[in-house]
């Protein structure tokens, strides 16, 4: 299962900036509101038929329900992080666009681990991981110049 993970992982990775590229035409040319409503209609297809495949009924979501709505931000957060790849992908840049976005993922994610948030175990952040995420903070600052 872990290869599994690794795997899925990888292919976000690639897929988050072809996403993020796809999104930012498509908004520019059907508009950014049209284009985020039809991304979501598209992962709402999606989601269901992928639960239809692998459960052969829609009983999930109701567990889904019963959790705290505070568990339902995923789908909140996913509207924010489409929203801002459709406007921000054709006005600062792709690598802008996702450089600053990584960079924030993994700061506020060294954040979750440092204090354990959401459930999740606290994971200590040693200077190498400080390096690091100041490092990737300085790059994704350096792409939001667009002097080549």
């Amino acid at each position: 299962m872990t290869a599994l993970a690794v795997a899925l992982a990888v292919a976000a990775g690639l897929a988050g900036a072809v996403q993020a590229a796809v999104m930012g035409e498509l908004g520019e040319r059907a508009g950014i509101f049209p284009a985020l409503a039809f991304s979501g209609i598209v992962s709402v297809v999606l989601g269901i038929a992928l639960l239809l495949l692998a459960k052969q009924s829609v009983r999930g979501l109701a567990d889904v329900v019963r959790e705290p709505v505070w568990l339902w931000t995923g789908g909140a957060l996913s509207v924010l992080i489409i929203l801002a790849i459709t406007v921000a992908s054709p006005r600062i840049g792709l690598a802008a666009t996702i450089g600053t976005i990584i960079a924030l993922n993994l700061g506020m994610a060294a954040a979750i681990d440092r204090f354990g948030w959401f459930g999740l175990e606290r994971i200590g952040i040693g200077w190498t991981r400080v390096v690091g995420l100041a490092l990737l903070g300085a790059g994704a600052a350096l792409t939001l110049s667009k002097n080549g």
